[in-house]
């Protein structure tokens, strides 16, 4: 077999084919977040006179991982209360809990989050200390 019988089953380098499937950029860069429409979105929110290509692709790349992670961290405080499904609270939960997200939403209120269970320990009662403990407390101070 030459070399011009192997090349005559490929497609030909004129031109696109003409039956070719539209794919849209969210899929060239193998995300799920809509690439199209943030770029749409940044266009018209004018951010800038101009848009670069790259930018939308970035951009939704960083959302969909922010999205993933909360999901994730809320997914599982929904197994920690023995639910299959998410719920404000378990956003909530998922989101004081884990110390860059609390920091990046710090100033965000999440309806019917509620708030993670806290009692300052100044409120929690004295311990009564044994017989045993207040001596060897005792001979420390000495």
């Amino acid at each position: 077999m030459s070399s011009k019988e192997g090349g005559a089953s490929t497609k030909g380098g004129r031109g696109k084919p003409k039956a070719s499937k539209s794919v849209s950029r969210s899929h060239k860069a193998g995300l799920q977040f809509p690439v199209g429409r943030i770029a749409r979105f940044l266009k018209a929110g004018k951010y800038a006179e101009r848009v670069g290509a790259g930018a939308p692709v970035y951009l939704s790349a960083v959302l969909e991982y922010l999205a993933a992670e909360v999901l994730e961290l809320a997914g599982n405080a929904a197994r920690d209360n023995k639910k299959n499904r998410i719920v404000p609270r378990h956003i909530q939960l998922a989101v004081r809990n884990d110390e860059e997200l609390s920091k990046l939403l710090g100033s965000v209120t999440i309806a019917n989050g509620g708030v993670l269970p806290n009692i300052h320990q100044t409120l929690l009662p004295k311990k009564i200390g044994k017989g045993k403990g207040d001596i060897g407390s005792a001979s420390q101070e000495f």
